[in-house]
């Protein structure tokens, strides 16, 4: 019989690291499934303690008792999701296929526990006579809607199905994931120096690296990481090998055999329908919808439709001046979709006389990362103090103490900045630990993770314009986290509506672009001379370019997955109905949905953006308007903005309404005018 765990004592409960992280020195693969299987045990004892107070509810012993339960799930869970995603292997994979389907299952008990829904039932019909400050009242509605939402009040047979249902979800989900990380970890593509025709410096190293981390070293590779796809085909001349990537890159997760996504996202979408179905919705959208400023799925139409139509004339009107760079340079081929990047470069070399080679210099990542920070000081008055020599999760990460203006101690932000092949795609916030003020309170301890391409040894690594701008997305995401100010855990930080959730984030960069942001941090790679003011001005002048491509592919996800979603059943065979709504949008056939539906993270690898990706644009209006009132004011730094910044979005959470606190921010809600002119489809 296996040791007992004692979870008091236990590294990835007790953290004894410096600044109070983990002490991840101390802390193996092997090492996560005794903890889960004692903190859920642990947790479950909580929960049936609250449960079976004999005394009447009240807002400390069941609200709070509650909230603060669990708190050892919590610590283990947020160190191997972590992990999960930042640097896996085979044993944490398997341990995630068994852990995703039991924390389901753990929560869908007690989302479903009579005696505990009482509990918070009564205190919910009570509430008016509770006299309850709003902040505590707003939690209590939210945890008595999420019960219900969570088949509090289904019968017997509706609780059973339902908590089936969530574990099956639960490990669909993990297996989409481990299934695109499989095929975009497989894919490789070497080269030689023959191949290269066009390349620039910058990306000829980060592939030599990338071969080299494969074992091939002299040669180069292109992967299916952004920071390396995407760069390849801009720049290479060679049209054959432009075409072999991007095919790679579309069909992730659609390649046949064992990590071929077509069947999981088939389950996936039945199950869903039948979950919305039980718990008495039209449509998962209506279910998913039903706690969201947009509420339902003819809101997000509103939004989407137009922009749509925008786009895909804008795209038009790029996609003919791109064709005829392409006749003038001798091509007789039809334009295809892995011509668009190249071309796009260079008409907007013809339209602004610069491209991506000559900007990406003065974007050293070290750089704009004291940009992140220069601006968080100047806005919210925060610094952060690197702290090196501390273990974590790979030796990769870097740990900042983050203090505010009086030098007292806010909380801990950790990067990961560079791609590997155990680190699955993208870029994203979390947190280890979140911040909050009940019982003995906690400090928030957030990351960012990045996929940067990876310079060669002592060399600076460099941006293109867009990862410079996720840079700045991310760390918006993670101030977000660190200045939370409320009370109740449950909403702390990013836990507010999945549609006001990218706010803080997309109104974060726009700060990169301010010129006296630029003139500061982007220093010349070589000479540290800032960038020249008339390539900065074209740059800037540029800010719009392709927005046509850009906002076609990215508006295409987004109705795609609106469509899985907003009808009452799933379709039969998905790949087919995403091929007959595109058809149906008149999507043009040179330009594929920015996340095709076998790799489409957001929505299969879990639940987050599901029926929520049109969230990103629904932000956008917001992000749009509020920047515009700083512009107003003819100061970016504007103080007295900043201050209302602060208290209503990074540091409000989820305690108000996201529509009060908008207008507590901006004075009156946004229209999506300054959205339309930010992306230059106006």
């Amino acid at each position: 019989m296996p040791d007992k765990v004692d979870l008091t004592a236990n590294p990835l409960t007790l953290w004894t690291g410096p600044l109070g992280l983990p002490d991840f020195s101390r802390i193996g693969d092997g090492d996560f499934g005794p903890v889960f299987d004692a903190a859920l045990a642990a947790h479950m004892a909580q929960i049936e303690a609250i449960a079976a107070n004999p005394e009447r509810p009240t807002i400390d012993n069941t609200l709070k008792a509650l909230e603060l339960s669990g708190q050892e799930l919590d610590r283990v869970s947020s160190i191997f999701w972590c992990k999960a995603g930042a640097d896996t292997n085979d044993t944490i994979q398997a341990l995630e296929r068994a852990i995703s389907p039991k924390m389901a299952r753990h929560f869908s008990s007690i989302s479903m526990n009579e005696k505990l829904f009482a509990r918070i039932d009564d205190l919910y019909q009570r509430r008016e006579k509770l006299a309850l400050d709003a902040e505590t009242l707003r939690v209590l509605e939210k945890t008595w809607k999420r019960f219900v939402r969570s088949g509090a009040k289904l019968d017997a047979e509706g609780k059973k199905r339902l908590a089936a249902i969530n574990e099956e979800l639960s490990a669909l989900g993990t297996t989409f994931g481990q299934n695109v990380l499989a095929d975009e970890r497989d894919w490789v593509l070497f080269l030689d120096e023959a191949d290269l025709a066009g390349i620039p410096d910058f990306l000829k190293s980060a592939m030599a690296e990338a071969a080299e981390l494969r074992g091939r070293k002299g040669r180069y590779a292109v992967t299916l990481s952004r920071s390396i796809y995407e760069p390849f085909t801009t720049f290479s001349e060679r049209r054959d090998l432009r075409e072999t990537a991007w095919r790679a890159f579309i069909m992730r997760g659609q390649n046949g055999g064992a990590s071929d996504n077509g069947a999981v996202v088939r389950d996936m979408l039945r199950l869903r329908a039948e979950k919305a179905r039980l718990l008495g919705y039209e449509s998962y959208a209506s279910l998913k919808l039903d706690d969201t400023m947009a509420k339902t799925p003819d809101a997000v139409h509103a939004l989407l439709d137009p922009v749509w139509r925008k786009a895909i004339a804008k795209a038009s009107e790029d996609q003919a001046e791109m064709e005829r760079l392409a006749q003038a340079a001798g091509s007789n081929e039809k334009f295809a979709a892995w011509d668009w990047r190249f071309y796009q470069e260079k008409l907007r070399a013809e339209k602004f006389a610069f491209d991506e080679a000559e900007l990406k210099p003065y974007l050293q990542l070290d750089r704009i990362i004291d940009a992140c920070f220069d601006v968080a000081g100047r806005l919210f008055g925060l610094r952060f103090e690197e702290k090196k020599g501390i273990p974590a999760w790979h030796p990769d990460v870097r740990i900042f103490l983050v203090k505010d203006a009086d030098d007292s101690e806010r909380g801990i932000f950790l990067a990961d900045y560079f791609a590997r092949p155990t680190k699955r795609s993208g870029a994203w916030m979390s947190s280890l630990q979140s911040g909050y003020r009940l019982g003995e309170g906690s400090r928030p301890i957030i990351y960012n993770i990045m996929n940067f391409a990876r310079p060669p040894a002592g060399e600076p690594a460099l941006l293109s314009m867009d990862e410079a701008r996720t840079l700045f997305h991310e760390f918006g995401h993670a101030l977000h986290g660190l200045l939370t100010e409320v009370t109740w855990p449950s909403i702390s930080g990013t836990s507010v509506s999945r549609d006001f959730v990218e706010l803080p984030s997309q109104l974060y960069e726009h700060w990169l672009t301010v010129p006296e942001v630029l003139e500061k941090h982007a220093l010349h790679v070589k000479t540290g001379e800032p960038m020249p003011k008339a390539l900065l001005e074209k740059m800037l002048a540029a800010c719009t370019f392709g927005a046509g491509f850009a906002t076609t592919e990215f508006t295409a996800s987004a109705l795609v997955d609106m469509a899985y979603h907003a009808r009452p059943d799933a379709p039969a065979d998905p790949l087919a109905f995403e091929a007959e709504t595109l058809a149906a949008l008149g999507m043009p056939e040179t330009i594929a949905m920015r996340h095709r539906t076998p790799h489409f993270g957001h929505i299969f690898a879990g639940d987050g953006y599901s029926a929520g990706y049109y969230s990103y644009m629904w932000s956008e209006v917001l992000d749009a308007d509020a920047f515009s009132a700083f512009e107003e004011t003819g100061d970016p730094f504007n103080p007295e903005l900043a201050r209302r910044l602060k208290e209503n979005i990074y540091a409000a959470g989820g305690s108000k309404d996201p529509e009060e606190l908008y207008k507590a921010f901006r004075g009156k809600l946004p229209t999506p005018d300054a959205m339309m002119e930010k992306r230059g489809l106006v």
